[in-house]
């Protein structure tokens, strides 16, 4: 009979040890999240499973281009791409990208802009300033837009976005299995 409980804690252990190290691992360094919409075609598709990289930005800020998710409500989080740094000017004039007044190339939109051919512009013409009221991107802050620029509620609508609110960094579409790669 000591032989069957002895077993058997041996499993209960091995079972609670399993857990906790899923959890600690959920809740603290990566955790998967799901994509709802079309606001960062064409990188993103709506419905891909990505794993965010939570333990990142503990020891670093946000670069730009990342691919970041952040808690945009108390209940809703957003997927979208840095585009803004702490003491950035944006600007965005016929579909092009001013950052501190230099144009900048967008790679990751080149496909969506080819599917456009000619029905206008992927957004409107824009400053940080105007979309914002500030001149540029605040200190410990992120200003963040959508691939798909048309169709995204992003830091033109909400605000630059708190170093704080950022959950972590999007680093892998696994599912469907057929389009697993890196997020870029």
């Amino acid at each position: 009979m000591a032989k069957g409980k002895s077993e058997w804690f041996e499993w209960t252990k091995a079972l609670v040890v399993a857990l906790l190290l899923a959890v600690v691992i959920r809740y603290f360094l990566f955790a998967p999240i799901i994509v709802e919409g079309q606001s960062m075609m064409p990188t993103l598709q709506d419905q891909d499973r990505l794993i965010v990289n939570k333990i990142g930005y503990r020891i670093s800020d946000p670069s730009r281009f990342d691919v970041v998710v952040f808690h945009a409500t108390a209940d809703k989080d957003y997927i979208k791409r840095v585009i803004g740094l702490p003491g950035d000017s944006i600007a965005y004039e016929d579909d092009i990208l001013y950052i501190n007044g230099e144009p900048v190339e967008e790679p990751y939109l080149d496909a969506l802009k080819a599917d456009l051919d000619g029905e206008g512009l992927l957004t409107q013409n824009f400053t940080l300033e105007e979309v914002t009221g500030e001149e540029v991107v605040p200190e410990g802050h992120v200003f963040v837009l959508g691939d798909n620029r048309r169709h995204s509620k992003d830091s033109r609508n909400i605000g630059t976005i708190p170093y704080d609110e950022v959950v972590g960094k999007a680093n892998l579409v696994f599912w469907p299995m057929s389009e697993i790669r890196i997020a870029r």
